[in-house]
């Protein structure tokens, strides 16, 4: 167990000297995040700036209920759709420099545009099951709360290679989602202590950026408060980015060494042997 984390802290750690060399990887979370804030705004703007709509929408009649379902899959369907958009141009990103190249962001985007049909489908697949999930959970609370966490996690487990398998085997999701779930046999452990180790390396970066805030409260004057709070509102927007970033770099890199039997450049043979064993190669 110990040397399973261990390893995962190591790929932790090479995955982020991946975004170092390539630094503008950054902007595909940062665009994918903003996109989403507007996504997000767009359906919350009607409520506020229509009475009748906000009005209609606490009737209880079934055409509402229609039409709520139907506004809750389409806000479900747009996020998937941007965040597996920009995903998949940070893969193709990484597969490039993965294979020696120097990947730019138009790189990224073309690659995210090539595989635009296959997203498209996955991102229905995912608001699907979301909905599925979400009706379960309101079905009883509390049973339902614990039936939808256990469902969303294998759900999120066995999904976990999918985005990756789209991008750079050009298959469908059906297909994907078989090829994700026989990859994860081998490697479901190995996916868990790097994402513990990416865990630990976050938790600590975040709590460096939390001491700004910490400090203006010590200071305790208006300004070195507002300051602080400002300075660290900033870096904890880009440790989420980086953390982002870094989760589906490892991603790729696990599936690269696992699914394609190639070794990334940038990652150590040793440490990713000894997480996979011989058994893989």
């Amino acid at each position: 167990m110990f040397t399973r984390i261990g390893s995962g802290w190591a790929l932790a750690k090479q995955s982020l000297a991946v975004l170092k060399a390539d630094k503008e990887l950054l902007l595909f979370p940062l665009i994918s995040g903003i996109s989403l804030v507007v996504v997000s705004a767009s359906f919350l703007v009607p409520l506020f700036v229509s009475d009748p709509f906000r009005q209609y929408l606490q009737t209880e009649t079934s055409s509402r209920d229609i039409l709520v379902c139907a506004m809750l899959f389409l806000f479900y369907f747009i996020n998937y759709f941007v965040i597996m958009f920009f995903n998949a141009g940070l893969i193709g990103c990484a597969m490039i420099r993965f294979r020696g190249g120097n990947p730019t962001l138009g790189d990224g985007f073309r690659t995210a545009m090539e595989r635009l049909l296959h997203i498209f489908c996955w991102a229905l697949v995912s608001a699907t099951v979301g909905m599925l999930l979400k009706v379960i959970e309101s079905s009883s609370e509390k049973v339902g709360q614990i039936v939808t966490a256990l469902l969303g996690m294998t759900w999120s487990v066995t999904t976990y290679f999918v985005l990756p398998v789209l991008v750079v085997e050009k298959i469908g999701p059906v297909t994907a989602f078989k090829r994700s779930t026989s990859i994860l046999k081998n490697t479901w452990g190995e996916a868990l202590s790097a994402n513990i180790g990416i865990a630990i390396i976050v938790f600590f970066m975040g709590l460096f950026a939390l001491l700004p805030a910490g400090l203006g409260i010590i200071i305790g004057t208006s300004a070195s408060v507002l300051t602080g709070i400002v300075v660290s509102v900033v870096c904890l927007i880009l440790v989420s980015l980086i953390s982002s970033a870094v989760r589906t770099i490892i991603t790729v890199a696990l599936y690269d060494f696992a699914g394609n039997s190639h070794i990334p450049e940038q990652f150590d043979q040793r440490v990713l042997e000894q997480a996979f064993g011989p058994k893989n190669r």
